[in-house]
């Protein structure tokens, strides 16, 4: 009998490198960033300033309202038991002082065999304060479950976020960021895919004033599955961040990320880093990261940077794309030449750049508000379509 990769040893092995930091709980080991690290060379520091102190929390998290099938439970625990339950340790300052100095943490169970009927949702809504928050989810074995979280309002919000999915679970989890103007949110959502598991991600990053999300990934046994699913609109003088990080630790798993975003108005800065490792013990793994800009308008900044770091050449397969641009101008001049206006086929070509991932989410309340947001967005694009030319 051929003897199987040491999992275990993997997941816990530490990687050095300047694209994934450490996990640590301890603050100490996060010091403030100073903007020459690379994990922090692309964000406007001064705008997060707020979140690398801990100083001013309003002593509450946001103000959350939640509706939960039978069977499936919400309930405070202590930052002790938190950190049990966690699936990795915090990779940045702001997510490590959500997790020590948290107004409380709470624990979302879905426990072993559930199929909860319809979607879990979670809405917190930020009442103009400075907030800490550690939420753990967890998912039994075999259970079913699809869980939105939906952010509204303003805050300094510093978040982390873990989701545990156990062993053949299938899991969607959906994160809306749907904040008001001038709310500022920094965090870290990590997630532990189980044995035989299934488990899609959707990130959607649709207002405030700076957004900055490090997501991260792993495997707990073999056979797991990954997609992560985002969309973000960036206006004008906007900071919408993203840095992914898909570990393949376990033989046999596979992952894919698509990413999509579009920008418009003067000082729009959207980030997005990808970085996909494949350790030695990661055989027959296939993988494969995308992410695509649409720069609406002049004035408008994209950072598209993803990354492949291979441990091992046995795997089934591994791959990555970036691409950034304004309008595909075939695409206009097909709409154009069939009668369709200017505003109108503009509007078609991004409603159809979303519409392809919007639809793969899979979740009808999920699409329905995603895909209104689009309509949202698309009154302001049209507004400065001819800012494009």
């Amino acid at each position: 009998m051929t003897a199987l990769p040491n999992v275990a040893e993997a997941i816990e092995t530490k990687v050095a490198s300047h694209l994934h930091p450490t996990p640590s709980w301890d603050v100490a080991d996060h010091p403030v960033p100073t903007g020459r690290e690379e994990v922090w060379r692309f964000t406007p520091l001064r705008r997060l300033a707020g979140l690398f102190s801990g100083e001013g929390s309003s002593g509450h998290g946001l103000d959350w309202s939640v509706e939960l099938p039978a069977g499936v439970s919400l309930e405070q625990i202590s930052l002790e038991r938190a950190r049990e339950l966690a699936a990795e340790a915090p990779i940045d300052r702001i997510s490590a002082l959500a997790a020590a100095n948290p107004a409380h943490a709470v624990r979302l169970d879905v426990p072993a065999g559930t199929e909860a009927e319809g979607p879990i949702v979670l809405t917190g809504a930020g009442q103009d304060a400075t907030v800490a928050e550690h939420l753990v989810i967890t998912v039994g074995a075999g259970a079913r479950a699809t869980i939105v979280l939906r952010y509204t309002g303003v805050a300094t919000f510093a978040d982390k976020t873990d989701l545990v999915v156990g062993d053949g679970a299938s899991v969607t989890f959906v994160t809306i960021a749907d904040w008001d103007a001038g709310a500022v949110h920094g965090g870290h959502h990590a997630v532990l895919v189980g044995r035989d598991a299934r488990v899609r991600v959707v990130t959607a990053s649709l207002g405030g004033d700076v957004v900055r999300l490090a997501e991260t990934a792993r495997f707990a046994g073999p056979g797991g599955e990954l997609e992560q699913f985002g969309v973000y609109f960036v206006d004008a003088g906007q900071h919408i961040e993203h840095r992914l990080f898909v570990d393949h630790n376990a033989p046999h798993t596979r992952s894919r990320v698509d990413y999509r975003g579009a920008l418009q108005g003067a000082g729009a800065h959207s980030v997005w880093v990808g970085d996909v490792l494949i350790r030695k013990v990661a055989e027959g793994i296939n993988t494969y990261e995308t992410n695509k800009n649409l720069v609406l308008t002049d004035g408008c900044r994209a950072d598209s940077v993803p990354n492949l770091e291979i441990e091992t050449g046995e795997i089934e397969g591994a791959g990555h794309s970036s691409t950034t641009g304004r309008f595909d101008d075939e695409q206009l001049f097909y709409l154009r030449s069939r009668g369709i206006g200017e505003d109108e086929a503009r509007r078609l070509v991004v409603h159809g750049f979303f519409a392809d991932i919007i639809r793969r989410i899979g979740v009808a309340e999920v699409e329905t508000r995603l895909m209104a947001a689009v309509e949202s967005e698309l009154e302001i694009i049209v507004g400065h379509a001819g800012a494009a030319q």
